[in-house]
This record gives structure tokens, sequence and C-alpha cells, in this order.
């Protein structure tokens, strides 16, 4: 079998969603770092297998592929044990619903990208580029919170995909200084989650560079 290898930067949350979704699913994989900020995903060799020249990329089973929630989606397809996305219908939409708060609503707003394009485009600076993070995490959470269950994690007794996005956009809120006081059940399933080692060996400080 070939090596399975991931291509990410150890700051980006997608890369951070599959290196949890990686490690809680028990494949082995060989790291590539990959810098967003030096430009290393533009490497023509490195846009030649994936065009839009973006983290994660994920080297599988002779497949070349991208966006976290695709590569989940295979993983879940391929390596179901544990399962991340339930089977069943009503369920699998209020799991990816709930997921794509963080993935589709938070994230692209936020991502690097954009961030340096506020700052060299627009001519913001630093105070007003941590504003936009904040309100637009802020403007998610405000729905996820509700939407999480009083007791247990997103997936009940083991972690589900929002389970798995949650973490690394947990780590950007602190980062950026959000106020989390109005979202305690989130910090609750946060914290319960960075204490299973497999989210733990995935955090940013266990994979950045030396």
């Amino acid at each position: 079998m070939s090596e399975t290898i991931l291509f990410d930067y150890w700051r980006s949350s997608a890369s951070y969603r599959v290196r949890i979704a990686l490690n809680l699913k028990g494949v082995a994989y060989r790291a590539v770092a990959t810098d967003l900020v030096t430009g290393q995903q533009k490497a023509s060799d490195y846009v030649a297998r994936n065009p839009q020249g973006l983290v994660p990329m994920l080297q599988i089973d002779g497949h070349d592929l991208t966006q976290s929630l695709a590569i989940i989606d295979y993983l879940d397809a391929t390596r179901p044990d544990p399962q991340l996305i339930p089977a069943d219908p009503a369920a699998r939409a209020a799991t990816l619903s709930r997921a794509m708060i963080i993935i589709a609503d938070i994230h692209p707003v936020n991502n690097l990208r954009m961030l340096k394009y506020l700052k060299a485009e627009m001519g913001q600076d630093q105070a007003a580029v941590d504003q936009w993070y904040r309100h637009w995490i802020a403007e998610g959470y405000a729905a996820l919170e509700q939407l999480a269950p009083e007791t247990g994690l997103f997936g009940g007794d083991q972690p589900d995909l929002v389970d798995v996005c949650l973490v690394p956009q947990m780590a950007n809120a602190r980062r950026f200084d959000l106020d989390l006081a109005p979202y305690p059940k989130l910090v609750r399933i946060d914290a319960q989650l960075r204490a299973i080692p497999a989210f733990a060996a995935a955090h940013p400080d266990a994979v950045k560079p030396a």
C-alpha cells in the first residue's frame, strides 16, 4: 500500500480538522509542511496537483484529495471506524448543517487569504482585521451554541464531524481573543475533546515545525 501523505500547514484550521480525523481513525501518515505564509502552496508542482493552491491535500490510495470536508467524507467511506458522519439521512443532514456553520460560514471569511486581502488591498489595520475575525466567529457561534447538546459531545458519546470542526475553530477564537463567555456549551465540549489523545496530537503546537 502506498504511503499516505498530508500536505498541511500547522496553523491551518482545515488541516487541523484532517489531522484529527486521521488520528481518530488510526491512519498513519507523513506530514509535509506547506508554509502558507511564504507561499509554498503556490509552487508550480503543488498547484499542478491542487489547482486551488490550498491546504490540506491528502495523498491516499493513489488519490490527491483536497478540501477538508471532502477528505473527511472519503476517510469515512473507506475507513468507517469511527464513523464521523452518520449514515441515517436525517442525522447526516443535521451533522452536516452544524459542521457547515464552521466550514462554510465562519472559516471562509476568516482564512489567511481573506485576512491578507483586508490588509493589503482594503487598507485595514490589524485592529480592524481582528475585529472582523471575531465578528464572524461570534455570529456563527451564536447559532452553534443553541444547537449544542446540554451534555456529551455533538456526536454523543463519541466525536463526530462537528466536534472535529469545533476544536480548530475554538483555537482560532482564543488566538484572536474572542470572549467565549456567551458559549458555555461550546467551551465545555471543546475541553472534553482536547483531552482526547487524537485531538491533542493534532494541535498546532504539537505539529509546529521546529
